[in-house]
């Protein structure tokens, strides 16, 4: 007779675990499997990616062979688009978070000329000028979000006065002071700065585009230089600037505050979100964002003008728009914003490449936009149909 093993255990599993674990392995019905269509396109960027990818296949059969998608062709484009994309980030953040900011593009103006009135005629360093532009655009954009805060007035209306403001005071000083609305010469002075020439002037990456042309990855002109000298600095301000804000929208606290204060500002400060704080800190976003533009255009342009920035305002929010951002507030994607600006440079040089006269281009801004309005409706609805 064999010695039975002491240590071995001969268990059954209770009837009432052996249901539980049926319960547990079975599919509930509650959870319902979505497939990744349906997932992708409730992404507030879908529009904007289909939009781009439209946007490139049609220029691509248009104008393919024109050189618009040489490296050149691109630098035009991406360049445009930059400066969209860096006033379209902080415009998406504030219509995300159920507020407008119309005075956006007579803030570039404005920061224009608060740059380019003290280097020029009151001989301050171009660095200083440049900080002092940067504080006042900021302190403007708070007050815009205290006033907006203050009132409880709609933004659409408090913004629309400093449109205004910002834009006559524009004109007034530049008159006043240079007797003239355009300054000049400021470009060259920040040649000579090397705060102002290596953060907000030229391209970067030099070096190594002057090598990819000595090794035949780039055309070289005559005199021994690429083609394209580089990348322009704008492109980089604009990645650095989106990736920050999409990260924080996405992945932050403040990221839900915003999301929060836009859905339903009354539920959220009733479950502590600071909604007067993340609105006005938002505003100052804005300012920020439109000064940011206006010190890169007047460095790299070399001149400030007191017309800078027109409708500015408005191709921000088609861009924010086209990129999945509501109106109304609540919902929306920087990257999607990001590509909204994408496709607004993409046609506004291609149109230069093709055949197509010029004042096409508003129609098609306007057609993209309906489009994306109805799309977001579309997608919204079906959203909280399913829930």
């Amino acid at each position: 007779m064999g010695v039975a093993n002491p240590f071995h255990i001969h268990s059954r599993k209770h009837p009432a675990a052996d249901a539980q674990a049926s319960e547990t392995s079975a599919p509930d019905e509650r959870v319902r499997r979505e497939s990744w269509f349906r997932h992708l396109l409730t992404r507030p960027e879908f529009a904007a990616l289909a939009g781009t990818v439209m946007v490139f296949i049609v220029f691509g059969l248009a104008a393919g062979h024109s050189g618009m998608f040489n490296l050149d062709g691109v630098m035009n484009w991406s360049q445009v688009a930059a400066y969209l994309g860096i006033i379209s980030v902080g415009a998406c953040l504030l219509m995300i978070a159920g507020e407008f900011d119309l005075s956006i593009g007579s803030m570039i103006g404005f920061a224009g000329m608060m740059v380019a009135l003290p280097t020029m005629y009151f001989h301050w360093p171009i660095a200083l000028s440049i900080a002092f532009a940067f504080i006042g655009s900021m302190l403007l954009g708070a007050l815009n979000g205290y006033l907006v805060m203050r009132t409880r007035l709609p933004s659409f209306i408090v913004t629309l006065a400093f449109l205004f403001i910002l834009r006559g005071l524009t004109l007034a000083l530049s008159v006043m002071f240079a007797d003239r609305t355009i300054i000049s010469g400021v470009g060259d002075v920040a040649r000579q700065d090397w705060f102002a020439h290596t953060f907000f002037q030229g391209v970067a990456f030099r070096e190594l585009f002057v090598w990819l042309g000595h090794v035949g990855v780039i055309k070289l002109l005559d005199n021994g230089l690429p083609l394209v000298p580089g990348i322009p600095k704008v492109l980089l301000w604009w990645f650095v600037l989106a990736a920050i804000c999409a990260f924080t929208l996405a992945r932050t606290r403040f990221g839900n505050w915003i999301f929060a204060a836009g859905g339903d500002a009354n539920a959220a400060k009733n479950v502590g979100v600071p909604v007067r704080r993340v609105k006005i800190l938002l505003f100052v976003l804005t300012a920020f964002c439109a000064c940011l533009y206006a010190v890169l255009q007047v460095c790299d342009i070399g001149s400030a003008a007191a017309d800078r920035g027109l409708q500015a305002e408005f191709e921000a929010i088609i861009a924010a728009v086209i990129g999945g951002t509501l109106l109304t507030g609540g919902y929306g994607s920087v990257v999607g914003a990001s590509f909204g600006a994408l496709i607004f440079g993409v046609v506004q040089i291609g149109i230069t490449y093709t055949n197509i006269d010029s004042d096409w281009f508003r129609v098609f801004l306007g057609v993209m936009l309906l489009f994306a309005v109805l799309f977001n409706h579309y997608v919204r609805s079906r959203v909280a149909a399913s829930r």
